[in-house]
């Protein structure tokens, strides 16, 4: 009997969504059909969502896509013998060469749609373990030194030095420290944390580990929105997978040191993407923010010390500690090292993700990989960093995507979430949305959040009547964005006013106004 042929389909949520399901049953049944034997995999989505399902063959030359392949495609691929790479209209050639792919630096996301996410061999194989088994070599502080080193910054938004935060765990005396994924991933145009649990959830339970090895935590928890199931169902069996190798428990990796891993679910709560808000749901409570100090670092989940990390920050530590610091640091620019998964979404013809180093422009993304409007209209606008990201508009996207840079033009980078409008796009009404957004989904701890949101919104609607008032509303509006900006108990409040504020900047037209009238600060 002939070796069986793989076949990788995407167990990816956003290929189920398309129909991968389908489109394994299809192959099975066409295989039988023909008396072809084939293995298939459920490997990770590349990020390729618009070739979503992007079915691969494993041949002897490489890996061969085809993409986007529905069920009623399967009997045309076998007739072309795709099993042995051949032509075909939804052919794509080797994968590693498609262009999307080919150009962009995968260090976090390195394994993710190339292995089977929840083999423990295939981890291994593709470079899993080394940086956990390095860090159980080191001393704790030499492991925070390292990450501390690497220049790695809070993947979730904030851009905090993960390694002065650690330091901070480290180094703050108590009987029992916790390590807190926060994969509360709610921001608009973000799915990065969804495809990393997805597809590779193995690098998440080692980066967590290390994280607990070097500031002497013994348990984690990994805090998941309940609207990522999938993710859930891949965390939980990856966790007991890892358990029963010797990756997570009492004795990890036969070192004696103990480190174990819980998932939680949230309710969908936009505020516990916030660390203290989250922290408050895992204990059981309602998720509403907290006054800080004291910081998590020092008096956290149920008071005591605590490393809060987004997903994707702590994924980028195993090959960190496995590569070095120094290795990880030459990636990006200034003091934005590193890469980060952007995320394309909104009127783009090629929407999906693209891990690069910092320093690339936002016309780079648009354009280069995001093939421009899927409309066919003029791009006009795009927000990013989630829905509290200002939006930009295209004088402003040639600025190297850093830190530092987008500060300076009052914006962020965030989650690395962006969002694409084309030239129907009316602000003023993107404008009202962030501040109903923010009035929706407000803890309502504190005031400016709470009660400045809602008359955010009706001041906008003034705006739109173009009453009589029309200039004296505009200039509430800024009034009441800089009282939000300065007075909000956290980012939710405090950030609400970028979207509105560069809409009423950069697209005066949309309020009624004149270029020359609106002009403020960017």
């Amino acid at each position: 009997m002939s070796e069986p042929i793989t076949v990788y389909v995407p167990c990816d949520a956003a290929a189920l969504a398309v129909g991968a399901d389908d489109v394994v049953r299809a192959v099975q049944a066409q295989a039988a059909r023909r008396g072809e034997t084939v293995r298939i995999v459920r490997n990770g989505s590349r990020g390729l969502l618009w070739l979503e399902p992007l079915v691969e063959i494993a041949t002897p030359a490489g890996r061969v896509a085809y993409g986007p392949v529905q069920p009623e495609d399967v009997a045309a691929l076998f007739d072309a013998d795709w099993l042995r790479g051949g032509a075909h209209a939804l052919g794509h050639g080797p994968t590693e060469e498609i262009p999307y792919l080919k150009r962009q630096e995968r260090l976090t996301f390195a394994r993710v749609g190339i292995t089977d996410p929840l083999s423990l061999d295939d981890y291994q194989a593709h470079g899993g373990l080394q940086g956990l088994r390095r860090a159980l070599a080191m001393t704790p502080a030499q492991v925070v030194q390292e990450v501390q080193d690497s220049g790695l910054r809070g993947r979730g938004g904030a851009a905090f030095p993960t390694g002065i935060k650690w330091k901070t765990v480290l180094t703050t005396p108590a009987d029992r420290k916790y390590i807190v994924c926060n994969a509360d991933e709610g921001d608009s145009g973000t799915f990065a944390d969804r495809m990393l649990m997805e597809g590779d959830p193995y690098v998440l339970i080692e980066g967590m580990a290390i994280a607990g090895v070097a500031v002497g935590a013994t348990q984690g928890y990994i805090y998941v929105r309940s609207e990522y199931p999938h993710a859930i169902a891949a965390l939980q069996a990856a966790i007991g997978h890892a358990r029963a190798a010797g990756w997570l428990g009492d004795d990890i990796l036969g070192s004696g040191r103990r480190f174990d891993l819980e998932v939680r679910k949230g309710a969908g709560a936009y505020i516990c993407g916030e660390e203290t808000s989250l922290l408050e749901s895992l204990e059981g409570k309602r998720g509403v923010v907290r006054a800080k100090p004291p910081l998590p670092a020092i008096a956290g989940l149920f008071g005591k010390p605590t490393v809060i990390n987004n997903v994707i920050s702590l994924a980028s530590v195993p090959i960190i500690m496995a590569r070095g610091a120094a290795w990880y640091r030459d990636f990006g620019v200034g003091r934005s090292q590193g890469t980060l998964p952007f995320q394309l979404a909104g009127n783009l013809k090629h929407g999906g993700l693209v891990e690069k180093a910092f320093g690339l422009t936002l016309r780079e993304l648009l354009y280069d990989f995001g093939g421009g409007s899927a409309s066919g209209r003029p791009l006009r606008a795009v927000q990013v960093g989630g829905p509290l990201g200002a939006y930009l508009p295209e004088s402003q996207w040639d600025v190297p995507l850093d830190y530092e840079a987008y500060v300076r033009i009052s914006a962020m980078i965030g989650h690395g979430g962006l969002v694409a409008f084309d030239d129907t796009v009316d602000m003023q009404w993107m404008a009202r949305y962030a501040m109903e957004f923010c009035a929706i989904e407000s803890c309502g701890k504190c005031t400016p959040c709470r009660i400045g949101s809602t008359r955010g919104m009706e001041t906008i609607d003034r705006i739109a009547a173009r009453g009589p008032d029309h200039a004296q509303q505009v200039h509430l509006l800024r009034d009441l964005c800089d009282t939000m900006l300065g007075g909000s108990l956290c980012a939710l409040g405090g950030m609400a006013p970028y979207p509105v504020l560069s809409a009423l900047n950069h697209f005066p037209q949309d309020f009624g106004l004149s270029t020359a009238t609106a002009a403020q600060p960017a």
